[in-house]
């Protein structure tokens, strides 16, 4: 039985398939778009490969893609039928069943046997990523950090994919609130290789967490041959530099940066990206910008792709673009079509994320476009400490945390509004929309002297003296 680099066995996988394997782990570590035709090479050589069939099976589920999802699962299926599993290695029944969970909906199922994995196999480096987007996707940091941090003893300081795993570290750090050594960690990665996006992406995020803008965008910047171009994440590392733009106040640098790497007529349409465009928008939808025309071509989008209850997470975004499009009507038929899922008593974890998570923000964000602002605001506040649990990132969430002070101050909430404000300002003390927010608060209710002093403190932050 041949085996790969780290010495774990792989049946029906012969000597000429290794090699095509670990190139196409190697794709997944980096993010390379020709990951899926390195997976499919494996299987040309080798189709009944256990650990190719694996591989393939998680890159349908990665992209949050139901279409990829089915395909997936029913070329799994096929694979399985008649399988002796006897035969197999523990870990390739372990992966077997953890890409089974998640092909049919229990993702939290396939999370534990992915970490049981990761502590029998520390030097497994396909369930420590599919286990770390899993993660990321359920929105469950403590894992997110802990899963790769568990496993990164048992790899030597020499070892290729050692960098990879410290990006991916470095990402749950920082969603763990350690923002300092995430961005210690997530360089140490870049050192190692500097076209890891996803280590990029990392050291991205603690900048947003602390409202560094200008040291991201100059981040960003001095590393753009590595990021900004041929990528799967390519997309996304842009949404945040946009995110780190807008912090500044250039809006119209905004738009550009949104015309010619969030969303256009190239856009591959796919979940991932126009959920980044959706949320970019819907932040300038909050400061009551007009976008009408890119709101109408992203909603076409969304509506082309007519998803089915498949990741609440999406939904939300998809309402998002329909909201902002003026096309309530769809956004409220989205609704009604989970509504009725629900009835049927599915049993995919996707079932509770939507019940309890993305309906909730769904009808919020309707009661929003109709400018309800209280209904948004009695729908959104139970919820706002739970967002995590249908997937994303605290960057990623914040659109929504956004929508919640927004609503409470067009609602004259103005104790919670102000309450909403104390929390994110004494979080993210250099956030120009927080000290913008907190000066239109005192302006309607409050004090002119303390408005005044916010707007000045907004001002500052946004052009980079403060």
């Amino acid at each position: 039985m041949t085996a790969d680099r780290h010495g774990h066995p792989m049946s029906h996988t012969g000597p000429e398939a290794v090699a095509p394997y670990e190139q196409a782990l190697d794709d997944l570590l980096f993010f390379r778009p020709r990951v899926a035709e390195s997976a499919r090479s494996v299987l040309d050589i080798a189709p009944r490969s256990v650990m190719g069939q694996v591989l393939a099976a998680y890159l349908g589920v990665l992209g949050t893609e139901e279409k990829d999802a089915a395909v997936a699962r029913e070329g799994l299926g096929r694979f399985r039928s008649g399988l002796d599993t006897e035969g197999l290695t523990p870990r390739e029944r372990m992966h077997l069943a953890a890409a089974t969970a998640w092909l049919d909906g229990d993702l939290h199922g396939a999370g534990t046997i992915l970490g049981e994995i990761g502590i029998a196999f520390p030097r497994d480096a396909l369930a420590l990523f599919a286990g770390h987007q899993h993660d990321f996707l359920t929105g469950d940091a403590q894992r997110l950090r802990d899963r790769i941090g568990g496993a990164l003893d048992a790899w030597p300081h020499d070892d290729p994919h050692q960098g990879p795993l410290l990006g991916m570290y470095a990402f749950g750090l920082e969603e763990s609130g350690h923002y300092a050594h995430a961005e210690e960690v997530g360089l140490a990665a870049l050192d190692r290789h500097p076209g890891d996006v996803w280590g990029i992406h990392g050291v991205v995020h603690t900048y947003e967490m602390r409202g560094r803008f200008t040291d991201g965008i100059r981040f960003l910047d001095a590393r753009k041959e590595d990021w900004a171009s041929g990528s799967l994440l390519t997309v996304h590392n842009w949404w945040h530099y946009a995110l780190y733009t807008l912090e500044s106040g250039d809006t119209d640098r905004v738009l550009e940066i949104y015309d010619a790497a969030l969303h256009h007529e190239g856009s591959a349409g796919v979940a991932m990206e126009l959920l980044d465009a959706a949320a970019l928008l819907w932040r300038l939808y909050l400061a009551e910008g007009e976008q009408s025309a890119r709101w109408a071509r992203l909603a076409d989008a969304w509506e082309s792709r007519d998803d089915g209850p498949y990741y609440a997470f999406n939904d939300a975004h998809a309402v998002m673009a329909y909201v902002g499009a003026g096309r309530i009507s769809r956004a409220e038929r989205l609704v009604q079509e989970r509504e009725d899922w629900l009835v049927g008593e599915p049993t995919v974890d996707n079932r509770a994320m939507t019940a309890v998570i993305g309906l909730p923000v769904c009808r919020a964000l309707i009661a929003y476009g109709r400018r309800d602002h209280a209904r948004a605001v009695d729908l959104l506040l139970p919820v706002r400490h739970r967002l995590h649990e249908f997937g994303g990132s605290h960057a990623q969430r914040d659109a929504i945390q956004r929508t919640l002070v927004e609503a409470a101050l067009r609602a004259g909430r103005t104790e919670l509004a102000r309450t909403l404000l104390s929390e994110r300002s004494r979080l993210r003390p250099l956030c120009p929309y927080n000290w913008s927010a907190k000066a239109r608060l005192e302006e309607r209710f409050g004090d002119p002297a303390r408005a005044a002093a916010a707007r000045e403190r907004a001002v500052a932050q946004a052009s980079g003296r403060a």
